[in-house]
């Protein structure tokens, strides 16, 4: 984690250089999960795919044709390999750069848990020198307000990805569903008919359990319902507690009577004798 050029004597300097220094850790870690996901498809991805062409060939050996199949297949595999190892070795992750022992100029290449791991540290100097810009009466309240706002996006964040999760598997689930009668009509039952029936059974079931297992919408539902909860609470500080009005009145706060529409609350007078009322 980068620390160079904190000035320790201008607090709002300092708070400034640890905000950079977390985007650029963010940034970091974006980056090498995209490097991790192209490493991923490259080794796994696209032998997975040849492997898949040779059983589907070994499966309808003369019964079908698979060469045109097995062209495009190759073909795409090439492709999407020859990408991955371009992405992967020309992308800039945008880590740190050191020089090794023999003068090189290299990067670092640190895992995404090591970064989180820098970034949460990052996170809790970012919030000492907020606290530390305040006034100390007020060092613990202006400690949470700082610590507060990414803990709400990192829960929106992750109850958007679930609500999608479960988007996703809601329509695979719908299309699968209306596709075993179709497929049921046009083939009757002979192949490929009878396999192509077979897996979307196989993919209804294993939907149905993930959705049930995992619960991606409550999930989703009960992070929305914190992070609200907890702006709320966050913003409920900014709230004037009682404000001056005219002279032999005293200003109160709306409320929603049982009508649904909004109303005074009568308050007592905070000055013996005065003539206090709502205003209209």
């Amino acid at each position: 984690m980068p620390q160079s050029g904190l000035d320790s004597n201008d607090p709002i300097a300092d708070l400034i250089a640890h905000r950079r220094a977390i985007a650029d850790l963010k940034r970091q870690i974006r980056r090498t999960r995209m490097i991790g996901a192209a490493t991923l498809i490259l080794c796994v991805g696209v032998p997975l795919l040849l492997l898949f062409l040779v059983g589907m060939t070994a499966f309808t050996w003369r019964r079908f044709d698979m060469m045109p199949i097995n062209i495009f297949g190759v073909i795409v595999s090439i492709a999407l390999g020859a990408g991955c190892a371009i992405f992967v070795e020309q992308f800039d992750t945008k880590q740190p750069q050191f020089t090794d022992e023999k003068g090189r100029l290299c990067q670092r290449a640190k895992s995404v848990v090591e970064l989180r791991l820098d970034l949460e540290l990052a996170d809790e100097a970012r919030i000492l020198a907020a606290s530390k810009a305040t006034r100390a009466a007020f060092e613990r309240q202006y400690s949470y307000r700082e610590a507060i706002p990414r803990e709400i996006d990192r829960l929106r964040a992750e109850s958007t990805t679930y609500r999608r999760r479960h988007n996703w598997l809601q329509w695979a689930l719908i299309l699968c569903s209306a596709a075993i009668p179709a497929v049921t009509a046009l083939y009757d039952p002979p192949q490929p008919g009878k396999g192509i029936l077979i897996g979307l059974g196989t993919a209804v079931s294993v939907i149905t359990s993930v959705m049930g297992y995992f619960k991606f919408k409550e999930r989703g539902f009960n992070l929305q319902q914190t992070a609200d909860a907890i702006e709320q609470h966050t913003t409920a500080l900014d709230w004037p507690k009682t404000t001056a009005g005219r002279r032999g009145t005293h200003r109160v706060p709306w409320s929603t009577g049982w009508s649904g529409r909004p109303t005074k609350r009568a308050t007592p007078c905070p000055t013996p004798g005065q003539t206090c009322c709502a205003e209209p």
